[in-house]
């Protein structure tokens, strides 16, 4: 007898496929096509319209001569860092409390998770309003008779970046806390009886076994969240629209601010492909990670 043919996988799940063909479509001309027009007038000498009068790397050089490009590559570090740490930090944390089947669990969740459903605008208009001195807090400690108390984030050059992490972590770490509970829930039942049975405390269990074996959940959270930080714009403009001066520059902005407010296309389009180069560098290791290592198992 002859071997059964093996069908062709070309044509296993054909309607599904024939589907998608229209958001691909989409993707390649919308996404790819734009992107590679950004990266190509980057070189060029563009200002309010585009021009093929490439220049090389000038632009780029004349980016990183910037001040004002170079403070808000300084704030977008700063705010990316510690982002990063504490929204992972207080995102755990609060999955793991609240899997510890407690009462209103729903409600709760609910409440944590409520901020992340606000855009970033009305995020950053209600903290702006909070650490205003002259509004918010700080006003209304001192008109209770506190008057040496000082809560001026918003006004400091030095601390504004925080005043803008502050608003960041409410919004977001919800998000976080969410995407860790599936986590969380989503490891086998065995694993804590055989941790109770060993008499290992509930802490340590989180840290040693639950966090190694969502490694998964943990790359998707990371990548996330990183992607959300490199394009921070909205929050900034909200509320403190780069201010005081230019202390709160952030490089979504600045693209934003060269290209429409400036009428300097190249300098804008320079800036968003550092951007957009940063973005891939995150990408391109989490794409790996996840579709990599399951061929080579397959």
């Amino acid at each position: 007898m002859q071997a059964a043919k093996r069908p062709n996988p070309l044509f296993k799940n054909l309607q599904a496929k024939i589907a998608a063909i229209p958001m691909i479509a989409v993707t390649l001309i919308v996404f790819l096509g734009c992107s590679i027009w950004t990266v190509v007038y980057s070189f060029t000498k563009s200002r309010a319209l585009p021009l093929e009068e490439f220049v090389g790397f000038y632009q780029y050089e004349r980016l990183f001569k910037t001040s004002r490009w170079l403070i808000s590559l300084e704030n977008i570090a700063i705010y990316g860092i510690f982002s990063l740490i504490l929204t992972f930090v207080i995102g755990f944390t609060l999955a793991a409390l609240i899997d510890q089947k407690i009462r209103f669990e729903n409600t709760f969740r609910t409440i944590i998770l409520y901020p992340f459903a606000l855009s970033f605008i009305v995020t950053g208009v209600v903290w702006q309003w909070i650490l205003d001195p002259t509004l918010g807090i700080q006003h209304s400690m001192q008109a209770l008779g506190w008057e040496s108390f000082q809560l001026d984030l918003i006004a400091d050059r030095d601390l504004v970046i925080f005043a803008l992490l502050i608003a960041g972590l409410w919004q977001g770490t919800g998000f976080a806390m969410v995407l860790m509970l599936a986590g969380i829930r989503g490891i086998d039942g065995e694993i804590w009886k055989a941790s109770r049975i060993d008499g290992i405390p509930t802490w340590k269990t989180y840290l040693f076994v639950v966090i190694p074996m969502m490694r998964g959940v943990m790359v998707t959270t990371l990548v996330i969240i990183a992607a959300g930080i490199v394009k921070l714009y909205d929050l900034v403009v909200a509320m403190t629209n780069g201010g005081p001066g230019i202390a709160s520059e952030v490089p979504a902005k600045y693209v934003y601010d060269f290209m429409f407010a400036r009428a300097n296309l190249g300098q804008g389009l320079a800036a968003s492909t550092i951007m957009l180069t940063t973005v891939l560098i995150i990408l391109i290791p989490w794409i790996y990670l996840e579709y990599g290592n399951k061929k080579q198992k397959s």
